[in-house]
């Protein structure tokens, strides 16, 4: 098995795991190249199987009432963690309260504890203490990196040769970054050299290689990180696709995201995701969703560039439900729609591979 970066983790998700404020654990547990993930803290779901919970489908990973129960559970399987991750990613990436109990817990064992929220545990002179007493490392990997590290647009994204496909959603929250690696795994299944550009601290950490963190990053610098990103992908990995995840939506009006990857990525077409079954923006009632064809029409217009396919976000369906939802797509649009996390990428990877 191929070494992760960073060993064995436990994932804390308390309350949130199989919820849209879970997505960071939830792209954790159905990949990542960064850690082993070893197990799950929400009592919720306390005793069963996170593939199960999450898919339908068990992978291994089980899921603790708490950092207690799971040390004591781990220890005797031989797999003591090495580092607690939050995989909480709730509205306005705050922090609960109640997380910080468990973080001193796991800094006091030594573990290493990695944090994509707004809340910098840094700032927190508390855990920086504990974390120096115990020789052990706090990463907020949303933190702003230094102005002087950060790129501004050159241009120079005019050289990228290869195919670059974004994949934007109709909403937050929708499944745009797990499309994305999953088209990356299934290009790269097909012999094809696929890269993902991470633009979210979940690709981070689920080992991207190329990434910026579109939502704590400096305005001014937003294109150019976008840009620096494609632009190092492509010289230094030579590939046949470059994969841009996207952020937020076009129209939704907390997390409007989308533009500046069309504006500064410059994607030969857009694969975009959506969710039959949703009528309102995530987290924002009253606001409703717009059409999947408005949705369609903004990004074309905007950009210049081609929805290529619509993929399917199946949430609230049945699975004999899916293949229906995806033919009444393709018949109120005209475009192919595909549920690929249901079903697999090998049809849309045949439609990208002409594209070649």
């Amino acid at each position: 098995m191929k070494k992760k970066i960073d060993g064995r983790a436990l994932v804390f998700c308390e309350g949130a795991f199989n919820k849209p404020e879970g997505k960071t654990a939830h792209g954790l547990v159905r990949f990542t190249e960064r850690y082993e993930i070893v197990g799950v803290i929400d009592s919720t779901y306390a005793n069963k199987d996170a593939g199960k919970v999450l898919d339908g489908k068990n992978n291994g990973i089980p899921i603790f009432k708490d950092l207690t129960t799971a040390i004591k559970e781990l220890r005797d399987d031989g797999a003591m963690p090495e580092s607690l991750v939050i995989g909480l990613a709730p509205d306005g990436g705050r922090l609960p309260k109640e997380a910080k109990a468990t973080i001193k817990q796991a800094l006091t064992l030594g573990w290493d504890v990695d944090s994509g929220l707004h809340d910098f545990l840094t700032n927190d002179k508390e855990l920086v203490t504990l974390a120096k007493k115990n020789n052990c490392r706090i990463r907020d990997v949303r933190k702003t990196p230094d102005r002087d590290t950060l790129h501004f647009f050159t241009g120079e994204i005019e050289k990228v040769d290869c195919l670059t496909l974004a994949v934007l959603g109709t909403d937050s929250a929708i499944g745009k970054r797990t499309t994305a690696w999953l088209i990356v795994q299934g290009l790269r299944k097909a012999s094809r050299h696929a890269e993902l550009i991470g633009t979210g601290q979940t690709a981070w950490m689920q080992g991207a290689k190329y990434n910026m963190i579109m939502d704590s990053c400096i305005n001014d610098f937003v294109s150019g990180e976008i840009e620096h990103a494609v632009v190092s992908a492509y010289k230094n990995e030579s590939p046949d696709v470059i994969v841009i995840e996207g952020q937020g939506s076009l129209m939704n009006p907390a997390y409007p995201g989308g533009f500046e990857i069309l504006a500064a990525g410059r994607p030969d077409y857009v694969i975009l995701q959506h969710a039959p079954n949703r009528k309102e923006y995530d987290g924002f009632p009253g606001y409703k969703l717009h059409s999947l064809k408005k949705q369609i029409q903004a990004i074309e217009t905007i950009s210049g560039v081609k929805v290529l396919a619509i993929t399917v976000n199946h949430e609230g369906m049945k699975p004999e439900d899916i293949e229906p939802a995806c033919e009444a797509i393709t018949k109120q649009t005209g475009l192919p729609a595909f549920d690929v996390l249901a079903h697999g990428t090998s049809k849309l990877v045949k439609l990208l591979d002409s594209k070649l």
